[in-house]
């Protein structure tokens, strides 16, 4: 009976050091190298819809205190860090809430920054658009949280279908990505100038009416100008797509998307 016991009492022991082990490898893996994100808004379309699946890489840009969960790390400033590139899509803690955003990197420090007629303007120079079609989605609800693809203060369904205004946007260092446009004349479609302060990025949702961005400052709903310190990764392939409230809903899964590369 004793040696039953001892036996039972060992295969726990064993059984929490396999759990402690595991999860500190886990941790470890997500520190310092891949971080898994969820898409829970539309604010990135049509480049990332609701549901999708990625891993940012979190090697790209170097470490910072907001690198380990809940911001822990003890580092002041970035380790190993690099400059991310314009263009780039962005996993970064936001500077007041302690959320993580995903948004695209349009302003460099020291770079001037408008919006005129939903047109972005890089240091006085108008970045090209060229229509590229719509983008048309079912007017239904996507994801764990039931959004809906057309909010309804920006623009209504179109016969059960959110269609929006697809257009392909070129950055001077010739990263193209789409955008899209829900609305004329929307609230960030025209903006003062901005000058991007060193150290700290310029950020905007390709969802341009629908994106709580560097337009408005963070007590406004947005994100400011974002420090170089909270910047967490690069996002740069899709994993996996589901438009469903579950990933058991495996009808709602998006085949196309997976293992699809962010641009």
């Amino acid at each position: 009976m004793a040696k039953s016991e001892a036996r039972k009492d060992g295969g726990i022991w064993e059984t929490v050091k396999t759990v402690f082990w595991a999860l500190l490898i886990a941790g470890i893996f997500r520190t310092l190298f891949f971080q898994p994100f969820w898409i829970p808004s539309g604010s990135m379309k049509d480049t990332l819809l609701i549901g999708d699946f990625l891993f940012v890489n979190k090697m790209a840009y170097g470490y910072s205190a907001h690198s380990c969960p809940f911001s822990i790390c003890p580092i002041s400033g970035r380790l190993l860090g690099s400059e991310p590139e314009r263009g780039d899509v962005v996993v970064f803690r936001h500077p007041t809430r302690g959320d993580d955003f995903i948004k695209r990197l349009i302003g460099l420090p020291g770079d001037r920054v408008q919006i005129k007629g939903g047109v972005v303007y890089l240091n006085g120079q108008e970045v090209p658009q060229t229509p590229s079609g719509d983008f048309i989605e079912a007017q239904a609800p996507q994801g764990p949280q039931g959004s809906l693809p057309c909010p309804s203060q920006i623009r209504a369904a179109d016969n059960g279908q959110c269609v929006s205004e697809r257009l392909t946007e070129t950055l001077p260092n010739g990263v193209s990505h789409d955008v899209l446009n829900l609305a004329d004349n929307g609230p960030g479609d025209n903006t003062p100038e901005f000058t991007v302060p060193e150290g700290n990025y310029f950020f905007l949702g390709d969802n341009r009416d629908n994106s709580g961005d560097s337009r408005w400052p963070a007590s406004a709903g947005g994100v400011g100008m974002v420090p170089a310190e909270y910047l967490i990764g690069r996002a740069d392939r899709i994993m996996f797509s589901s438009a469903g409230k579950s990933l058991l809903y495996f009808w709602t899964w998006r085949a196309d998307r997976f293992f699809k590369a962010v641009d």
